[in-house]
């Protein structure tokens, strides 16, 4: 997936040559320059680019190709189309389970794009934007928004996702006008009165940083006059990563990933614990059978903590302990708790057995060098999904790691135009719509299942 096999097929071609690059259609070699130069703008850079964009416009173009292929025509696996399926399932070759999961495979390959129309009671603020961040509620009701700003700094909004449906494509956004908005590293959903009741900021200035909690009905429609403040906001060094504690043990408890320390601060009571690491802690998530932080780090470590102890000088307090080979930008504890899925700067993405502290499946084709890009897992689908460095959004089984799809970005790739992305079976609620949601400079896609 990555843009040196096609350098790989040059190679073949011809021999490569130092400070020359061989065009296989022109069938000669023309002469590198070693930066940027206005008069030949002949660089690895801008060959590299023109590569990437080439096959992007190729696959949007296949992709436009098999709009008119039915589903009992397409496959997500060779010879698995939906009358096969059907007919395994009928002659009891199938279990119900290989079924579901195995229909919810070939749907992701059936699923085609569309643009979603947003709608904001401020009209000169929908459209206006970049989107750099979405992230869905546990119910997949509401997404929250950041959008960088041109004079510099972010917008926050929340989008209701209760109007998508299966002919109508709109949605409303809500934006906060009311606080100063930082760049955001990291976001999470925060359960304070209700599910999903408040937001975890962790946003960088210049320096030192901040974190935040803000109630959610700060962005609503609701009379300004009752919308209450910000619950908790504080000075840190540089947030890397935040998660929200839902087990009833370290209650009201929200975590803060910082350079070489975590810090975890009880909303309610203000009380605050400190535990010092060797890097910094770039990916966080915690269990909720269980007071334990998993924490994913720069170095490439893994390690949880239970947070009930006292952090005492000169005591080990780190428990699971899991390697990767680069630094760790994502994380995500599997639903029995037994499983962590990770994902690292080289592009690797391991499942690991936290009984064994086992690698036990890799997921292949992820592309990072040194992007934090998140992970999305959907156990009850079976479903993998990830948006690489290289602006693909790549999605996997997660029963035998094989990759289902790979969707190009409806805009050229670069480093601020990495698409975020919220799958679900339920978009805007239990009665939603099925789909992916693809949120790329100022637009906001949805990939319906068909």
């Amino acid at each position: 997936e990555a843009p040196s096999s096609s350098s790989s097929t040059q190679n073949s071609v011809a021999p490569e040559l130092p400070g020359f690059y061989y065009d296989s259609e022109k069938n000669r070699y023309f002469r590198l320059l070693p930066g940027h130069n206005n008069h030949n703008p002949l660089t690895k850079d801008s060959i590299q680019h023109q590569v990437m964009e080439c096959k992007r416009l190729r696959l949007l173009e296949e992709e436009q190709k098999q709009f008119h292929v039915t589903l009992f025509q397409k496959t997500a696996r060779a010879g698995l189309n939906s009358s096969v399926l059907l007919q395994k399932r009928q002659l009891g070759l199938l279990s119900s389970t290989s079924y579901c999961r195995l229909v919810h495979e070939l749907k992701v390959n059936c699923m085609q794009r569309r643009k979603i129309e947003i709608h904001s009671p401020d009209s000169s603020v929908a459209g206006t934007n970049n989107f750099k961040i979405i992230v869905a509620d546990v119910a997949c009701e509401r997404i929250f928004t950041v959008n960088d700003v041109e004079h510099g700094g972010c917008k926050y909004g929340i989008i209701n996702l209760s109007g998508l449906g299966k002919e109508s494509l709109t949605v409303e956004m809500y934006d906060n006008l009311y606080f100063t908005n930082r760049k955001v590293n990291s976001v999470c959903w925060a359960s304070l009165t209700h599910p999903d009741s408040h937001l975890c900021l962790m946003g960088i200035a210049e320096t030192p940083g901040c974190a935040s909690l803000l109630p959610a009905s700060l962005f609503s429609s609701t009379n300004p006059g009752d919308r209450p403040g910000m619950l908790c906001s504080f000075k840190i060094s540089t947030a890397w990563s935040c998660a929200w504690c839902l087990n009833p043990q370290a209650d009201n408890c929200f975590s803060t990933g910082l350079t070489r320390r975590v810090l975890v601060t009880n909303v309610v009571t203000g009380h605050r614990q400190i535990f010092g690491t060797s890097s910094d802690v770039l990916a966080q998530q915690f269990a909720t059978q269980t007071p334990v932080l998993y924490n994913g780090c720069r170095s490439g470590e893994i390690f949880s903590i239970d947070v009930r102890q006292r952090n005492r000088k000169g005591q080990s307090w780190k428990a699971t302990r899991l390697f990767h080979g680069s630094a760790v930008t994502s994380i995500h504890l599997m639903e029995a708790e037994h499983y962590l899925m990770a994902a690292d700067m080289a592009g690797k993405i391991k499942l690991w057995d936290l009984r064994t502290a086992k690698c036990v499946k890799q997921y292949k084709g992820h592309h990072n060098e040194y992007a934090l890009l998140p992970l999305h897992v959907n156990e009850e689908e079976g479903l993998l999904t990830a948006v690489g460095q290289d602006c693909y959004t790549r999605i996997w089984s997660l029963q035998d790691a094989h990759l289902l799809r790979t969707i190009p970005s409806p805009h050229p790739s670069s480093k601020d135009a990495i698409p975020s992305v919220v799958f679900s079976s339920r978009l805007g609620g239990s009665r939603g719509v099925p789909g992916l949601l693809m949120a790329v400079k100022q637009d906001l896609y949805h990939f319906s299942y068909n």
